[in-house]
């Protein structure tokens, strides 16, 4: 990948954005969300949940996260898959 270099931020930001889309964009963004639902699937528990506060609701995201990596790194130490080598 090449540098390139920028007046502003804002020319910056404008190349960020990719207004003609190729086959290798399309590619690309494919591998990495496969990439990232192999780091972490996608184990969201289903429903609507009510909460009194922020701090409950932050609490409780705590809890949901923390159960979904533990069973991530459960199932790779029974698999002894515990590192993810990079094919990109």
């Amino acid at each position: 990948m090449a540098i390139q270099r920028f007046r502003s931020f804002q020319d910056a930001e404008e190349a960020l954005w990719v207004m003609k889309p190729d086959r290798e964009y399309y590619q690309r963004v494919a591998e990495h969300w496969d990439f990232v639902r192999m780091l972490r699937p996608a184990d969201i528990p289903k429903g609507i949940f009510k909460f009194k506060t922020i701090q409950e609701a932050n609490q409780h995201r705590e809890k949901v996260d923390f159960e979904i990596a533990k069973k991530i790194y459960d199932e790779r130490i029974k698999t002894k898959k515990l590192f993810i080598k990079n094919s990109i």
